[in-house]
């Protein structure tokens, strides 16, 4: 008896159908690319921190239901009306940087990191916690061969904030580079800061966490909880760069007395508490605050390069996508060593 093909016409999902609810696994239609766009067979989607944004409804105009996710790997399964430049079967991520407006002041200048209108995956549209996404050509970014859909996810966020805000930072090779936090974005900071030649100091709570530092490439471990990091931080000369990447307001204030002449307090660990600073701390020496948001997918192909080139890899748990709930409650819980990664 013959039998006839049925092509696949749903797919799974994990959504939130309002602020504060728990996720949902859903069927629903796989969606048709529109023009200038391509259709994702999603193959890993890392968890941010950031995800909570969506899932408490903390980013103002979230259309829900949402689906989150803007660390997506995955494969082009299909080419909207007029795009040229992609081909089906080509392995493409998608970060934070979603699209942009292409109008607006900042975009016409080049800045298209700044745009006042930018488009971010599981926000402005749904994102990576489903089986197949449609996303914008100019969200894409290509994904080397050598790089597995998981280990490339975390990069597309994590990686890229923590290497694009320390190429940006104004360190030089043999600089005193100083990295606040030994989690999810810190423990690829290390790797990217021994990379570019920086001599590392790794600021972490707890002596349990020295051996994992040297690990990643840090020359210093400093124990916050075992004496003062900023006076730990003068003792070697005072640090040139002091990323951030906590998100713990309090931890980055006492660190601002560790840098050096003309040092930089570079902040990419997002928290709403305020960093308190008086105008001496900054005046003295010359220091400043500079805050950086991951970049664009021409930056985000650069990240994965450079990983490919010098081997940094973040340290993953994985999580089926039906499982989207525990993955999300295990990165919340700051146990997870250190990025929690969703496999379809």
């Amino acid at each position: 008896m013959a039998t006839t093909a049925i092509a696949i016409t749903t797919m799974k999902l994990a959504q939130v159908s309002n602020p504060g609810a728990d996720f949902q696994i859903v069927e629903r239609e796989i969606p048709e690319p529109g023009v200038g766009q391509v259709r994702i067979k999603v193959q890993a989607c890392g968890l941010c921190h950031s995800d909570v944004l969506t899932k408490e409804g903390l980013w103002p105009g979230i259309q829900y239901p949402r689906v989150p996710g803007h660390e997506v790997a995955g494969i082009i399964d299909e080419l909207g009306a007029g795009v040229s430049e992609w081909k089906k079967g080509q392995r493409v991520g998608v970060g934070w940087h979603g699209g942009q407006d292409n109008t607006c002041r900042e975009c016409r200048r080049g800045d298209f990191r700044n745009c006042r209108n930018l488009k971010i995956p599981g926000i402005s549209y749904d994102g990576g916690y489903q089986q197949y996404m449609v996303a914008p050509v100019e969200a894409l970014a290509a994904i080397p061969e050598t790089l597995t859909d998981a280990e490339a996810a975390p990069l597309l966020c994590a990686g890229i904030t923590t290497y694009n805000s320390l190429r940006h930072s104004g360190a030089l090779p043999g600089d005193l580079v100083a990295v606040q936090g030994i989690g999810g974005l810190g423990h690829l900071g290390i790797q990217f800061a021994s990379k570019f030649g920086y001599k590392v100091a790794a600021i972490g709570r707890g002596s349990e966490n020295a051996s994992l530092a040297k690990k990643l490439g840090a020359s210093v471990f400093i124990d916050s909880q075992s004496g003062n990091p900023a006076e730990a931080l003068q003792k070697l000369g005072g640090a040139q760069v002091i990323l951030a990447t906590a998100p713990n307001s309090k931890a980055m204030s006492e660190l601002i007395d560790g840098l050096g002449p003309n040092g930089k307090l570079m902040v990419i660990g997002a928290t709403f508490d305020p960093i308190e600073v008086t105008p001496i701390q900054l005046i003295s020496g010359s220091r400043t605050i500079q805050g950086w948001a991951s970049g664009t997918p021409a930056d985000s192909e650069d990240t994965l390069r450079f990983a490919e080139l010098t081997g940094v890899r973040p340290m993953i748990e994985t999580y089926p996508l039906e499982k989207a709930g525990d993955a999300y409650a295990r990165m919340m819980s700051g146990k997870a060593q250190f990025r929690v990664v969703l496999t379809m």
